[in-house]
């Protein structure tokens, strides 16, 4: 079989391995309940205190009692949006952007029908807000602010410390969906002004179905899932405790990582892009060049589908993806990329390779070696006219 190379890291990770070894004794021996009054239960309840503290130190928290274990990062948006607005009953606006995850956007939506009024701001050609448009949004019925940290399908990184910041002023509550750029960048929560940021496990390999929730203290919240006394009795259900210790190893690690992810992985990103660039003719990398995750690059190939692309990278055993995992069954363009306005004969071919720490460099040159044919057949047999190679 051939070997994989996988550059969809954005979509999912693979379980480090010394994750997948701290896990194991939690499925195997170690299995009691951590709410239970015996020993053997109750002793687990060190080791899940232990992953809450690693989680704290990766986002630079100031205490462990501010992270919430949930089941991944969809339940973590909706917690923070749904238990923030229990919190705020009489107020009824609620402000996002365009380019959010569907996490976001389809619980935006769904409230629209229950009475909210929704702001959804526009960004720029490269992916960028205006804050400017921002601060014209919010008035006095404004309950919360909800704004990724990084993009998903382009990895263009929204300025958060400012976002926060006005937040703060104007005494508004501000959640910040972080999945994709926890484990890839610096985070200092305890220098930033943010109420609720959530995280997901499986972005930073750790397993999926375990998900984070930040919530500073003093910010009002309310439970989203309601039942027993576990995590503090802000999310009931019994604790998935071998996925918990898994999030906090995976947590340990991506700290330590840290700096080769924004060195190693960010120089593998710019070989691959700037030789598919220098390569390919009538190629655009979309994005802002200067704010973007060290490991993502979207790129939009003109006069073919990003769908035939990917059928033939999958053929020489190389992984990408055409946007969001979240999304791929969708038969529409990406929300993302025609909300930053980008052509549609470069949104139908655009592709998004995302790396990891896991990625080697005779990967990256692989890929190099077979894309510009891949991409010369594809426009040979293209329906569309004024081809070029």
């Amino acid at each position: 079989m051939t070997k994989v190379i996988y550059l969809d890291n954005n979509a999912t990770t693979a379980v480090a391995l010394e994750v997948f070894e701290a896990m194991k004794p939690f499925l195997t021996e170690e299995y009691g309940n951590p709410s239970s009054m015996h020993t053997f239960g109750g002793k687990i309840r060190k080791n899940i205190d232990a992953s809450r503290q690693a989680v704290c130190d990766l986002l630079g928290a100031n205490d462990p009692s501010e992270i919430i274990f949930t089941s991944c990062g969809t339940e973590s948006d909706n917690t923070a949006i749904i238990g923030t607005l229990r919190s705020y009953p009489e107020k009824k606006h609620i402000i996002t952007t365009k380019v959010e995850h569907p996490a976001v956007l389809s619980l935006a939506r769904y409230l629209e029908t229950q009475g909210y009024r929704l702001t959804y701001l526009d960004v720029d050609e490269g992916g960028m807000l205006d804050l400017n448009e921002l601060k014209s949004a919010i008035d006095n019925d404004t309950v919360l602010i909800s704004i990724m940290h990084a993009n998903n399908e382009t990895g263009v990184i929204f300025p958060i410390e400012e976002i926060a910041e006005i937040a703060r002023m104007r005494n508004i509550a501000f959640h910040t969906d972080a999945v994709q750029s926890v484990g890839k960048i610096p985070f200092k929560l305890n220098q930033i002004p943010i109420d609720i940021l959530s995280l997901s496990g499986h972005k930073l390999h750790a397993p999926k179905g375990i998900g984070a929730l930040y919530v500073r203290k003093g910010t009002k919240f309310s439970p989203f899932l309601i039942g027993g006394h576990q995590e503090l009795n802000r999310r009931g259900g019994t604790e998935n405790v071998a996925s918990i210790v898994g999030l906090g190893v995976a947590c340990e690690l991506a700290k330590r990582n840290l700096e080769d992810e924004n060195t190693r992985v960010r120089k593998l990103r710019d070989k691959l892009e700037n030789a598919i660039v220098e390569k390919i003719s009538n190629v655009r990398v979309n994005g802002n060049k200067n704010s973007r995750l060290p490991n993502t690059s979207n790129i939009g190939f003109e006069f073919i589908e990003g769908e035939s692309i990917l059928l033939k990278l999958d053929e020489k055993g190389i992984a990408a993806s055409s946007g969001s995992a979240c999304t791929s069954g969708s038969l529409m363009p990406s929300h993302v990329l025609r909300a930053m306005g980008i052509p549609f004969t470069f949104i139908q071919g655009s592709i998004r390779f995302s790396l990891s720490c896991y990625n080697k460099e005779e990967e990256i040159d692989q890929v190099i070696e077979w894309l510009p044919a891949i991409i010369k057949n594809l426009r040979d047999i293209s329906p569309f006219t004024n081809k070029k190679s």
